[in-house]
């Protein structure tokens, strides 16, 4: 089952009021079919704050979903600093401006020595392009290892290696997959050979055919696969692998990244990895759109002496003036303490759900990243169903999450980081109502 098609809406919204049903049909129109809508009944939103959304009638649902909105939807202190240098001066790179230069000199000290130079885009789809190319000339190879249900983005070039977009969207030829780390199905103390092993069979069938591996793209808390955090370091035998066959390590923290882990700033920190390139995306901007690739500067220089980068709104002065109140909010008001505290007192809330409930089959995650993968008696796709009967059901009870994972069965729970110990307890009691009326 495609990621990109998990938790849609299909239905002809029969079931919405008559003012969304007619604002249906004119986004139908206006819009096309691309587009997915969540939800079997979807939702309309015209309020955001805090941890919560806010439909036309003023009815609150819990986002425990949208980690774009990092520290929380409209924060003040970002809607400020977008407004204030908006209102002062907004342009592109091109041109010397103090805002962008100390926002790259801010953000390059979060991560460890080494990576020292940051490219700035829009989008972690761009940013994921962009260290693809990277990658390309600085090892002038093509080939790239991915997971088999990776997400790395929508372009052309990137779409290519996310093969969670289904099979209507091709795999490159010069792109292999390795199976996902599954810590369900292998034992803690297996996970680093085997997913090592998955990894090395991918860089020799590339090498098999003529196409040496110039990297391998992982996204570090493996969110389409079915979140897998643990155990901690599991990654370090996999690195090894492209370094040894002469690749770079590229770690997506499009989603990982910005203390969504909790105990640090970057999902690879975790696992005590040295990545060679770094993606950043959705949380970087808590909403306006800013994207960024940090990397070794030998790395840099060697795309940088042979290809010219632009990007026409990466690294705008207001892009940047929200990336620093993002830092500030997530600074001063302790969210990576908070991420892993909230983190690790929702997961043990879920895992009394666990132990009473037997269509829960497992808790994962790290931090405020945690899946729930649910098992129903009989075919897998049956899974499935349960998994979307559980999203819905919360959606209906006012609280936002999705699913994901090869058979669409794990709960993808992903709240702003200021998501706190009440919010989990309204959580719980809704996702108890749900499960009760499952069984």
């Amino acid at each position: 089952m495609a990621a990109a098609m998990l938790n849609a809406f299909g239905g002809d919204g029969g079931e919405l009021s008559q003012g969304d049903r007619a604002l249906l049909g004119r986004r139908a129109v206006s819009m096309g079919s691309a587009y997915r809508l969540f939800y079997e009944r979807p939702v309309h939103f015209v309020r955001g704050e805090g941890v919560w959304l806010f439909d036309p009638e003023g009815r609150p649902y819990l986002d425990a979903y949208n980690n774009v909105a990092c520290v929380g939807h409209c924060h003040p202190r970002v809607v400020a600093a977008v407004a204030r240098q908006a209102a002062v001066l907004n342009t592109h790179t091109r041109y010397l401006t103090e805002g962008v230069v100390a926002y790259a000199e801010r953000l390059t000290s979060l991560f460890p020595a080494g990576l020292d130079n940051v490219m700035f885009a829009c989008t972690g789809s761009e940013a994921n392009d962009l260290a693809i190319r990277i990658a390309k000339t600085f090892t002038g190879r093509r080939g790239f290892v991915v997971t088999e249900l990776a997400y790395h983005g929508g372009t052309e070039a990137v779409a290519a290696m996310s093969p969670s977009l289904g099979r209507a969207v091709p795999v490159g030829q010069h792109v292999r997959l390795a199976p996902a780390p599954d810590s369900h199905n292998i034992p803690r103390d297996e996970m680093a050979s085997t997913f090592a092993r998955g990894v090395r069979a991918a860089i020799a069938d590339l090498e098999r055919h003529g196409v040496p591996p110039a990297a391998l793209l992982v996204d570090t808390i493996f969110a389409s696969d079915g979140i897998f955090a643990d155990p901690a370091g599991f990654l370090g035998e996999a690195v090894e692998a492209i370094h040894e066959a002469g690749g770079l390590f590229i770690a997506d923290e499009v989603q990982a990244g910005f203390g969504r882990t909790g105990d640090r700033m970057w999902g690879f920190e975790r696992h005590e990895v040295s990545p060679d390139l770094v993606t950043l995306g959705k949380p970087m901007g808590a909403g306006y759109p800013l994207s960024g690739v940090v990397a070794r500067p030998e790395v840099i220089e060697a795309f940088g002496s042979r290809s010219r980068y632009f990007n026409t709104f990466g690294g705008s002065p207001v892009a940047c003036a929200a990336g620093q109140a993002v830092l500030d909010v997530i600074e001063d008001d302790g969210l990576l303490a908070n991420a892993q505290r909230v983190g690790t007192l929702f997961r043990e809330a879920l895992g009394h759900l666990f132990r009473r409930h037997e269509i829960i089959a497992d808790v994962r995650g790290a931090g405020l990243f945690i899946g729930v993968e649910v098992a129903a008696a009989g075919a897998a796709p049956r899974s499935a169903v349960l998994a979307a009967a559980i999203v819905n059901g919360m959606r209906e009870r006012g609280v936002l999450i999705s699913s994901t994972g090869p058979r669409g069965d794990v709960l993808k729970i992903r709240p702003p980081l200021v998501f706190s110990e009440p919010d989990v307890a309204y959580f719980i009691e809704r996702l108890q109502s749900v499960l009760e009326g499952l069984a």
